[in-house]
């Protein structure tokens, strides 16, 4: 976002303005701009259907995306906590290990899992109802639906090495993640 570009979210909208308060106000501010996470996307929204159907189902059309893991952000974090004095002033964009479509990512689920995982774009009205259903709140759907739709437009479409930069480590790459959350992913005997 910027002073003349915006979105529908409010999140957007209020963490963008934050920003600006921040720099406005004198104090000693480092900014950290992760991308989308794969707890969130990959993990909470998607993980029924890939257990269940082996579908990667989510509203992101052809876009390619860089989601990054919420460890990797703690441990960029926790760099910058322990000497903030280098870090003033700068603005870190956190990305995951590779920016690409979904197709991409489908793949990489089908390596860790052992198993064919296909991408099913839908609808994000579709999927919207989806959610309202399963009782998230209305207010985290909007924005979810902002942000599916920012994706399809190529808006999550970046790559910086500002984690590695931070934390001397790479990030925790799509088929990693999977690989540490397969038991997620993979219907048990309790599920069959």
């Amino acid at each position: 976002m910027s002073i003349t570009e915006t979105t529908e979210s409010p999140q957007h909208k209020l963490h963008w303005l934050a920003e600006q308060v921040l720099a406005w106000s004198g104090l000693p501010v480092v900014t950290v701009r992760p991308t989308v996470f794969l707890e969130g996307f990959l993990l909470r929204l998607a993980d029924a259907g890939v257990r269940d159907r082996d579908e990667l189902v989510l509203p992101l059309g052809s876009s390619r995306t860089s989601p990054i893991s919420a460890v990797d952000v703690a441990h960029a974090v926790s760099v910058i906590l322990d000497d903030p004095a280098p870090h003033i002033g700068h603005v870190y964009n956190l990305t995951g290990s590779e920016s690409a479509d979904l197709e991409h990512h489908a793949r990489a689920f089908s390596a860790a899992l052992g198993r064919t995982i296909r991408y099913r774009d839908v609808p994000v009205s579709a999927w919207a109802d989806k959610l309202r259903e399963a009782g998230v709140p209305a207010h985290l759907i909007n924005h979810l639906a902002v942000m599916a739709e920012l994706h399809a437009q190529g808006r999550y479409d970046r790559m910086t090495d500002d984690l590695f930069k931070l934390t001397g480590h790479a990030p925790t790459s799509v088929h990693d993640f999977v690989r540490l959350h397969a038991a997620e992913f993979t219907r048990g005997e309790t599920t069959a």
